[in-house]
């Protein structure tokens, strides 16, 4: 789908989303956007949107996972290892096919899932605490609908998507 430049507005506007976005992207994963305190970037970003991916959908397989997050099973298989040996997630039989594991938040894993989203809700207070809460209605609308159009875009490029969910 290529666009032509004209239609699409001011370049020197454009030329600033993309470069702010990029710094956006360097900034959040330099920070994690981890929060504040001693919780600050104590867990990284797959960590953070499996938990809560499971937390917001309840016990799935490693296939349903993989596919509600748009990643394939193995990337999910690798990246939910450690939180299972770490007590985050435990591995459950699935109860009609015994054969099959279920993937699920332990007790030990909403906690640390809470305190994580506490300090990461802290963090975002602190950031636009001079803002109206209309500026982060808005910021929060556009964002959604930027990352919207992001998952638009990679699905018509037929790269796996994954499900719309607010991940908190």
């Amino acid at each position: 789908m290529s666009m032509d430049m004209t239609t699409l507005g001011d370049t020197g506007l454009l030329d600033t989303l993309q470069h702010e976005v990029a710094v956006f992207a360097r900034r959040a994963e330099q920070t994690r956007l981890g929060g504040v305190g001693q919780v600050r970037n104590s867990m990284d970003r797959a960590a953070y949107l499996l938990l809560n991916r499971l937390d917001k959908e309840g016990p799935m397989g490693v296939k349903a996972l993989a596919a509600s997050m748009g990643i394939d099973s193995s990337t999910v298989t690798r990246q939910v290892a450690p939180l299972v040996d770490t007590g985050l997630v435990k591995r459950t039989s699935h109860p009609e096919d015994g054969r099959a594991v279920v993937l699920q938040l332990s007790p030990r894993g909403m906690s640390r899932l809470e305190e994580v989203r506490s300090s990461r809700r802290q963090l975002m207070a602190e950031l636009t605490h001079d803002w109206a809460p209309e500026e982060r209605d808005a910021f929060c609308t556009l964002l959604t609908r930027f990352n919207g159009a992001l998952s638009a875009r990679q699905a018509a490029q037929g790269l796996p998507v994954a499900e719309p969910q607010q991940e908190s």
